[in-house]
């Protein structure tokens, strides 16, 4: 059902004229007002810790946002997606990661499905695999054990497991190397195959419906490959390197895997959300089931949290309605990520695709234009590396990106030095972007080197940063997979609260196909005798030229 335009209602425009009375103050001078704000603004939930002091923010500013999110139904929406309500409504499905992550008890049903007992039945399923692979119990079709896994997906099929694996590197297994490939440049899978074995490499398909056309250039490039180079190898011996994440058996059987290694999932479970799924089978073969088990566990632990925990002390929630403050108040149009944590390094581009993806959109449940913008453009890399590159515009530019800093308090190395170096340069530049530097420090601070009069006014518009830059922290203990899993669960929570506020469908990607269809027509006219024909003179001219070097 949908809901009235945001700005027209009561709330919005509450909000509306508190911006008018709150923008003009400095980060600085809430800091020095309220000595309490980080005790105030902080919030524990999963194992993760949220400041989020470092805003342009008040107590009657987060007291108007909930009164914001509880005039869009928030509480009910949030209930209507735990319960398999079919809130993606374009596509008449229910959306249910959150059932994957779940314990097998309470049981849940949706269109007759036993959906916990599907759900813990593959489980179950791939812990017998990923035991046999990792295990060295499962042999290649010469009789070598599985070095190598080879993923290949495209989208959630493949940034999911990537980001998930590199993230959690420590807990891999020392003797299985992990390969990813997505891109239908065939660059991607011949820089992999280079590296691999015939012998003992495993190939994971993913592509739910196997008819996903970048992924299955791939796949049958793969397998081409694999009879090609592999010693004595016959069609039969596919079963022991290729292993399907489908729901289409007559596909997967056709390409030569057997339906006994095909691990599926459902209609509810979206892309973007699926590392939770079997699609995570290339996780649990990197971390082992155990470890992927407390992946689900962290995750069911923020879902716990998200569904109880009121909205004053709900770390997803405080989260989404500090995005939509900045995104519809400030016109903020950008959020950048900023990881210190080198194995988080495809963090920001997961929430690329989990948050542009969801609510990139531009119309209302009900097909009207929405009154108000929404998703920012998601953004950035490990935060040391930022430091040395677009921080400067982060800092001085002309717009304002709030950020996003993510840290643990522990390394995952045992270099020392290491850890208090990054996280000195993490609560550095929180502090930086919310202090800036006054004209008056810099030229104290330069008088005090005895750098002339005339060259200090000369410099002091560029050595001033004007500061009240916006950022939330979130700190966790050490990157374990339960953390991690708490981490993702917050973004995706996050993401469904700001589509509720908003009154967008986050669950389905219709903006996601016209290129596919049309890339597919043109792909017939660079490959086949037709001329291109029906497109913009710019559209031809590219095609022909195509063509004379194909």
């Amino acid at each position: 059902m949908s809901q009235p335009p945001l700005n027209t209602t009561a709330a919005f425009q509450a909000l509306h004229a508190h911006h008018a009375a709150i923008k003009d103050k400095s980060l600085r001078g809430l800091f020095a007002d309220d000595p309490s704000r980080f005790a105030q603004f902080s919030v524990k939930a999963a194992g993760l810790f949220l400041d989020y002091a470092k805003n342009n923010i008040t107590a009657d500013t987060m007291a108007q946002l909930f009164a914001l999110a509880r005039a869009r139904q928030v509480e009910a929406r949030r209930e209507a997606m735990f319960c398999g309500e079919k809130i993606n409504t374009t596509e008449h499905r229910a959306v249910l990661h959150t059932a994957l992550r779940a314990p097998r008890l309470p049981a849940l049903e949706v269109d007759g499905q036993q959906v916990s007992v599907d759900v813990h039945a593959v489980l179950q399923r791939m812990q017998v695999f990923t035991t046999a692979i990792r295990s060295g119990e499962w042999l290649g079709h010469s009789g070598k054990p599985i070095t190598d896994i080879v993923n290949i997906g495209i989208g959630g099929s493949d940034l999911g497991p990537k980001m998930v694996c590199q993230a959690l590197r420590p807990y891999q297994h020392a003797h299985l190397n992990m390969h990813f490939v997505s891109n239908v440049d065939g660059d991607d899978l011949d820089a992999v195959l280079a590296q691999v074995d015939p012998q003992s490499t495993l190939f994971v398909i993913a592509s739910k419906t196997f008819t996903t056309a970048e992924t299955m250039m791939n796949a049958h490039s793969a397998r081409s490959w694999f009879l090609r180079t592999g010693n004595d190898v016959q069609e039969s011996d596919l079963r022991k390197h290729f292993v399907a994440v489908s729901t289409n058996v007559e596909g997967v059987t056709a390409f030569g895997i057997d339906p006994a290694n095909m691990f599926p999932f459902w209609d509810w479970v979206g892309g973007r959300y699926s590392v939770w799924s079997s699609i995570g089978l290339s996780v649990a073969l990197a971390i082992g089931f155990d470890q992927f088990t407390e992946f689900l566990a962290g995750a069911h632990a923020m879902d716990t949290h998200f569904r109880s925990a009121p909205l004053e002390q709900n770390m997803p929630v405080i989260l989404a309605l500090l995005g939509v403050w900045y995104r519809n108040f400030f016109d903020y149009r950008s959020l950048s990520i900023a990881p210190y944590h080198q194995d988080l390094g495809n963090f920001p581009s997961y929430l690329q695709q989990l948050e542009m993806e969801s609510n990139g959109k531009r119309v209302s449940l009900d097909g009207s234009t929405l009154s108000v913008a929404s998703c920012p453009i998601i953004w950035g890399n490990v935060g040391t590396n930022g430091q040395h590159a677009y921080f400067q515009l982060l800092h001085q530019g002309s717009d304002i990106t709030p950020v996003d800093f993510i840290a643990t308090l522990t390394a995952s190395n045992q270099l020392p030095g290491h850890q208090a170096a990054l996280l000195a340069n993490c609560f550095a530049q929180s502090e930086a972007f919310m202090r800036g530097k006054s004209a008056d420090e810099v030229k104290a601070e330069m008088q005090a080197k005895g750098v002339p009069a005339d060259e200090i006014e000369a410099l002091l518009p560029h050595r001033t940063f004007p500061g009240n830059r916006p950022s939330n922290t979130i700190l966790m203990t050490a990157l374990t997979p339960a953390n991690l899993g708490a981490l993702i669960a917050l973004y995706e929570h996050k993401v469904f609260v700001q589509g509720v506020i908003w009154d967008v469908n986050s669950f389905d990607q219709w903006g996601v196909e016209l290129g596919k269809v049309l890339a597919s027509n043109i792909l017939g006219e660079l490959t086949g005798t037709p001329a291109p024909q029906g497109h913009d003179s710019s559209t031809n001219g590219l095609i022909e030229m195509a063509r004379a070097a194909l």
